[in-house]
């Protein structure tokens, strides 16, 4: 066999090999060629994910309120077009062939800022840069409610098996710093198995950007809507970023599903969905708080 035909044969293996990985996915065909192609709504030279990724024809982005959490993660701003995904150590993701854009979100270099982590992190940021500081506050997986404001206060917690207890034990600080070492805490001992349990389930046909797509568990994942569109039937689609385990960037993902649409996303209740790493099945929406 000479050569360039069997390095041809091996290069379709090797696709195929990784297309079989996102089951329950039906069309590896369309897997393969999501994979390879650059969808025609993309604009590369852009750097925000408004700007990057073009509507569909026949859509038009749903608007919403300035200073709102919605047009907060539309306007998030992305690294250039191509940048790879990044592991908290600094090596690259194994695939990257998943994403079309990388959000300007740092990755700690404890391994800490999951899946669930990221989006966390997005949220609270988002509060904060609002002054809700008191706002900021997640269930760890006891279902204990741990706040930013009683942290920055001082009060820690005790932990005893399933058995969580706050004292104050350190003077207040209020600053960024000691902000993300509350994250640190958060990411520590929640994801997305308490996100699953605390936060209300939201119905496919209310949807809006800043909802997540989750299955709670071990490992679970989770998704965040960061754009919606719709055409002049009432038909959305929308747009979803992850993190990732182990901690990595942040990154828009592709529709591996669709090269049609691709980026944009169906989404519907109790529907199959694939992104680059994961398959939901029997999972649900939900909304944070």
């Amino acid at each position: 066999m000479k050569k360039p035909y069997l390095i041809l044969i091996i290069l379709l293996i090797t696709i195929a090999a990784v297309a079989f990985q996102f089951k329950p996915v039906k069309k590896v065909v369309e897997t393969v060629k999501a994979t390879i192609e650059t969808p025609n709504l993309i604009a590369k030279d852009s750097l925000s994910i408004l700007t990057r990724v073009k509507p569909p024809k026949g859509y038009k982005r749903v608007n919403y309120p300035k200073g709102s959490f919605q047009e907060y993660l539309r306007n998030y701003k992305l690294k250039p077009f191509g940048s790879k995904i990044v592991n908290y150590d600094d090596s690259e993701y194994f695939w990257q062939g998943g994403h079309i854009g990388v959000l300007e979100v740092p990755v700690p270099k404890n391994g800490l800022q999951q899946c669930a982590d990221a989006l966390i992190r997005i949220r609270s940021e988002y509060l904060w840069e609002q002054n809700r500081k008191d706002d900021i506050g997640f269930n760890f997986t006891s279902g204990d409610y741990c706040s930013w404001k009683r942290y920055a206060e001082g009060y820690r917690p005790k932990i005893n098996g399933n058995q969580v207890t706050f004292n104050k034990v350190a003077r207040a600080d209020h600053s960024k710093e000691n902000f993300y070492k509350y994250l640190n805490l958060i990411y520590t001992y929640s994801g997305t198995l308490s996100l699953f349990h605390e936060l209300s389930e939201v119905d496919d046909k209310n949807l809006k950007i800043g909802d997540m797509l989750i299955k709670g568990g071990s490992p679970g994942h989770i998704v965040m809507i960061c754009d919606e569109a719709i055409n002049e039937e009432g038909q959305k689609l929308y747009l979803l970023f992850q993190g990732n385990t182990p901690a990595q960037s942040v990154h828009l993902v592709k529709n591996l599903q669709n090269s049609n649409i691709s980026p944009w996303y169906q989404l519907q209740k109790d529907a199959v969905i694939s992104v680059s790493n994961y398959t939901f099945s029997s999972s649900k929406f939900v909304r944070f708080k």
